[in-house]
């Protein structure tokens, strides 16, 4: 049975949850090196990854191995300008050994100019794998843009002795276009990493309670009177076959209040739903309360809400004080481990220079140490590391 529109009724992340963040040291992840770690393969910057999943939201193994998918590109003189060169990188992944086995789609596949981050999943027999992603940009064009659409393939896993090859992928179908009516339709043409418009990180989920599919993205909220019109979207399968998505009213809005809810998903534990989200200090609305670099949440008892702030803010686990910058763009894995990458290190408390040389200096570019986080009904805290 079909979700009704009307029975979609969005939450609110709002600037009085935000404000009653204080002392948060139960939520704070432990410093990690101030030292710009080396290149977990040689000449290349890696950051938003997640890992290839059953429909159900377990981590597949293989052998003990689990697989990934980051974005990556050369690690270029200036790592801001790594978004628009981005391609999608398989990599395996076992007791802290990583694998590369190169980029998860062929060249020429993907209909725009980058790929940017989704989710992907596998089917029972472990071996069809369905990418959710971000196309970034058009074929062709000679300047980046920052134009966003929805789009997923599929193809055949192969894997053996720690290494991973996806082939036959089927041509990239556009899963679910913009609707201008509940989300802005993103083509800008300019723009600055963290303060564009959004409609992109796709995330699969399956309701176990009811069995259906649905796709969650970062989204940005159309006809909205603010800047900071941030929110997270959802889209219904219309069937079994994953190719044809309804889009919802969103689940979550921060009108108002930030303008970036990034790679949201959803884990389900003890019969509650947690909506995760990443997002950064300086894409909060500037004269309203603004919250640390980390990773956020709204529980709720349901998929479609209503949902509340954990922890009263939203806030569930932020970068240390010392190293406000050290990690970011977290995915809770079904365990409650969180994966994330070393964003910039070495900075300390003090803002961000707008110098290339200084970002490459400090910036990371590699998978960050992970850590676990605990829940008990609307309370979350780090865990252990």
């Amino acid at each position: 049975m079909q979700v009704s529109l009307t029975s979609v009724s969005t939450s609110h992340w709002r600037p009085e949850h935000v404000a009653a963040i204080g002392d948060f040291r139960a939520q704070t992840i432990p410093q990690a090196s101030s030292t710009t770690p080396p290149k977990l393969f040689e000449g290349l910057y890696l950051w938003d990854m997640w890992p290839l999943q059953q429909a159900d939201g377990h981590t597949a193994s293989y052998q003990g191995w689990t697989i990934w998918f980051i974005l990556s590109s050369p690690a270029i003189p200036d790592p801001d300008l790594r978004h628009g060169m981005a391609r999608i990188r398989l990599v395996a992944e076992k007791d802290g050994q990583w694998v590369d086995c190169g980029n998860a789609l062929p060249d020429g596949l993907n209909p725009g100019s980058r790929e940017w981050a989704g989710s992907a999943i596998v089917d029972a027999d472990g071996e069809m794998v369905t990418l959710f992603y971000t196309v970034a940009g058009y074929p062709g064009e000679t300047e980046t843009t920052y134009a966003q659409r929805l789009f997923q393939t599929s193809g055949k896993l192969a894997f053996a002795d720690g290494k991973a090859r996806i082939t036959n992928w089927s041509a990239p179908e556009e899963s679910v276009a913009a609707d201008g009516r509940d989300y802005m339709i993103v083509d800008q043409k300019e723009g600055i990493p963290g303060f564009i418009k959004g409609f992109r990180d796709p995330a699969f989920f399956r309701d176990p309670a009811s069995g259906r599919d649905y796709l969650l993205f970062t989204g940005s909220l159309a006809g909205s009177q603010s800047a900071w019109n941030g929110c997270i979207g959802i889209a219904e399968a219309q069937g079994e076959e994953l190719n044809g998505w309804q889009l919802l009213p969103p689940l979550v809005s921060a009108d108002g209040l930030n303008n970036e809810q990034e790679r949201p998903h959803i884990v389900v534990r003890d019969g509650l739903y947690y909506l995760f989200w990443s997002t950064q200090r300086k894409v909060f609305e500037p004269s309203a309360p603004n919250g640390p670099n980390g990773l956020y949440a709204m529980v709720a008892p349901s998929l479609f809400g209503p949902y509340e702030p954990v922890n009263g803010t939203g806030l569930v686990a932020a970068n240390p004080d010392a190293e406000q910058f050290q990690h970011y763009s977290w995915w809770v894995m079904d365990d409650l481990q969180v994966a994330g990458f070393v964003d910039l290190v070495g900075v300390g408390n003090q803002p961000v220079v707008d110098d290339p040389a200084w970002r490459r200096a400090h910036f990371g570019g590699v998978p960050a140490p992970r850590f676990r986080i605990a829940l008990d009904g609307t309370r979350a805290w780090v865990d252990q590391v």
